[in-house]
């Protein structure tokens, strides 16, 4: 999908504001699927929290991002379309928490593509902090953002480095990027 744009990396790098960034000028933006099951787990005491089952946790994020992908194609026109992490970073998380991979999650994963230009935001020290639904450490962002580099690289993504600069600047970078 040529205007299916993902904008990945480890928690606490500033996806999020930048995402917002781009969604207040205009853009279509999807957020990211974990922390909006985080709250919904909290909310009905469920399971599927990445501190109380993180098998759970995955599948609930892979249903939710295949759900959105296939809202998105129905309701993006053609138009660009930026998310908050893809369906790829659901791989990623299996990984990073040693979680078998299914075939059934590899053929999702290749069914349902991406522009090939995945854009990565590094770990950002200055601006990482822990919340109620983030409580990765420092070094699990800083491994997050080395497992979706290599994850997206595998599945034939042109990994694209977004630096550290102010939100607008690096919404700037994304836009020259395209």
């Amino acid at each position: 999908m040529n205007n299916f744009h993902v904008i990945t990396g480890g928690p606490g790098s500033g996806k999020t504001s930048l995402i917002n960034e781009l969604n207040n000028s205009g853009y279509l933006t999807v957020p990211e699927e974990g922390r909006r099951i985080i709250k919904e787990q909290i909310e009905s005491a469920g399971e599927g929290l990445p501190w109380k089952d993180k098998s759970i946790f995955a599948t609930l994020m892979l249903k939710a991002s295949l759900e959105t992908y296939h809202k998105m194609l129905q309701e993006s026109a053609g138009s660009l379309v930026f998310f908050d992490r893809g369906i790829p970073d659901t791989i990623g998380y299996m990984e990073l928490e040693n979680i078998p991979v299914t075939s059934e999650a590899e053929l999702i994963i290749r069914a349902n593509p991406y522009h090939t230009n995945v854009f990565l935001l590094p770990p950002w020290k200055d601006i990482y902090e822990t919340d109620t639904e983030r409580k990765q450490s420092w070094q699990e962002a800083v491994d997050t953002y080395e497992i979706m580099k290599d994850v997206y690289t595998r599945y034939g993504y042109n990994i694209i480095n977004v630096p550290f600069d102010t939100v607008i600047n690096r919404k700037k970078f994304i836009l020259n990027n395209l």
